[in-house]
């Protein structure tokens, strides 16, 4: 097989198929059809005289074969996605490149505004993609390139991203003005008197808050549990409910802030990115901006 007659896009489809073992997902993560993944690797398969990946019950498992060429190609990407980035002037007030970025609904508050506001004045035709991914995917789709940016909490630790710290977020407890239960300080037997919402995407388990609580032998009554934070306030604005959310968040809500009676960790925001991305001079300068914004 010589270099030439094989056309270098199918390594990438590769790559994501070996670090996914599902057609399905990387179908996803590489924006394509299902059967233009699999007509990828069987045009790979005549290449190397070899399956390379074989059906399993829940997707596919790669052979020998792929497991001794994986490393090399991820590590040849990486460097072709380095001289491409090198090579690149990025030109803010003339692009017209859109930046896609993975956040929950907290940070997308937080973050989006301000950074639409400070592009109308220095890259007027750059656009902003928001969408979330689950935490399982973050990397392969960081690693295809269908995603620039992550926004999230301390994840896992991987060779493949980097990340730099954005903000730090401290917790307080809101409730209606005039609620009938609260003064101007709360006890923890207060506290755990209230009824609280709790947000969180998964259907059950405890949240930071609760683990605080856990620690200390204690435990809240969640009357409430939802999956969006921008919601909880309008539900404490019209019931006697009680909902512990960043500071950030608080104080932009017209509600009783009170400081919590017991100690919660302060919550980290950390903006990942791919190693291949590193030196991209646009993934720079948009990193530059956020850390401006929000560091």
């Amino acid at each position: 097989m010589r270099l030439p007659s094989v056309d270098l896009n199918l390594f990438i489809v590769f790559d994501v198929v070996y670090e996914q073992g599902n057609l399905t997902r990387a179908a996803r993560i590489l924006n394509v059809t299902q059967p233009a993944v699999s007509n990828a690797l069987k045009r790979l398969r005549a290449a190397f005289n070899d399956p390379l990946f074989v059906r399993t019950p829940h997707g596919v498992a790669p052979t020998p074969v792929a497991d001794n060429i994986s490393t090399s190609v991820k590590e040849a990407l990486h460097l072709l996605n380095i001289s491409l980035a090198e090579g690149d002037v990025f030109a803010p007030g003339l692009s017209n490149r859109t930046f896609t970025f993975s956040v929950n609904d907290l940070d997308e508050v937080k973050v989006i505004p301000k950074l639409m506001d400070k592009l109308g004045g220095l890259a007027p035709r750059v656009s902003i993609e928001c969408f979330t991914v689950p935490r399982r995917d973050l990397e392969s789709e960081l690693t295809a390139g269908s995603l620039d940016f992550a926004l999230d909490v301390p994840l896992f630790a991987t060779r493949q991203l980097c990340r730099q710290q954005l903000s730090t977020e401290h917790y307080v407890c809101i409730v209606r003005p005039g609620h009938p239960a609260v003064g101007s300080k709360l006890t923890l037997d207060q506290y755990l008197d209230l009824e609280h919402i709790h947000v969180s995407g998964r259907r059950r388990g405890a949240g930071h808050v609760d683990r605080a609580l856990d620690r200390l032998g204690r435990q809240r009554n969640i009357q409430l549990r939802m999956q969006n934070y921008m919601a909880g306030p309008q539900v404490v604005a019209s019931t006697n409910l009680a909902l512990t959310i960043p500071r950030s968040l608080a104080i932009m809500y017209d509600m009783k802030m009170l400081e919590l009676p017991f100690n919660v960790e302060a919550l980290d925001q950390f903006l990942y990115w791919h190693k291949s991305a590193d030196k991209d001079q646009a993934n720079i300068w948009m990193r530059g901006i956020l850390l401006g914004l929000l560091g």
